[in-house]
């Protein structure tokens, strides 16, 4: 049985992604990063990926590595992205793999799956914070 490692928010495409990895013979280990997101029920969220099927759900807590190491850096750099926007959501992402990539090391999993559409550049953020932390690893999306 292969070992995957899912971002997982508790969402429509994170559940969804969840599902269909165990339907494919994965055992699955929910990772969820917190970055500061106001309003999650985070107790409801890992009984949702438990109630789904996942082997496990660990809640990583990294707001301060976000503030620390790359929200003020963004803010003294005046980073934006495209003229008036600020890079919160994109500076997130190389985190949030990050963290998950620490956690497949963790349980052994060669697969890192998020669920990240191809509809905007998220998908490319997870992808390529991934190639450069961890060649090795498969990225389902």
């Amino acid at each position: 049985m292969k070992t995957c490692v899912l971002a997982y928010s508790g969402g429509l495409d994170t559940s969804c992604m969840l599902s269909w990895l165990i339907d494919r013979g994965f055992e699955v280990h929910a990772v969820y990063v917190d970055l500061g997101q106001p309003g999650e029920d985070r107790e409801l969220i890992k009984k949702k990926a438990i109630d789904i099927g996942a082997k496990s759900v660990r809640m990583i807590d990294a707001r301060e590595e976000l503030c620390r190491d790359f929200a003020f850096p963004c803010l003294m750099w005046q980073a934006k992205y495209e003229g008036p926007y600020l890079m919160g959501t994109s500076i997130a992402r190389p985190l949030i793999s990050k963290k998950i990539l620490e956690e497949a090391d963790q349980v052994g999993a060669s697969v890192y799956a998020h669920g990240a559409t191809g509809k905007g550049n998220d998908q490319c953020r997870f992808q390529l914070a991934a190639e450069a932390l961890r060649p090795d690893i498969q990225v389902y999306a």
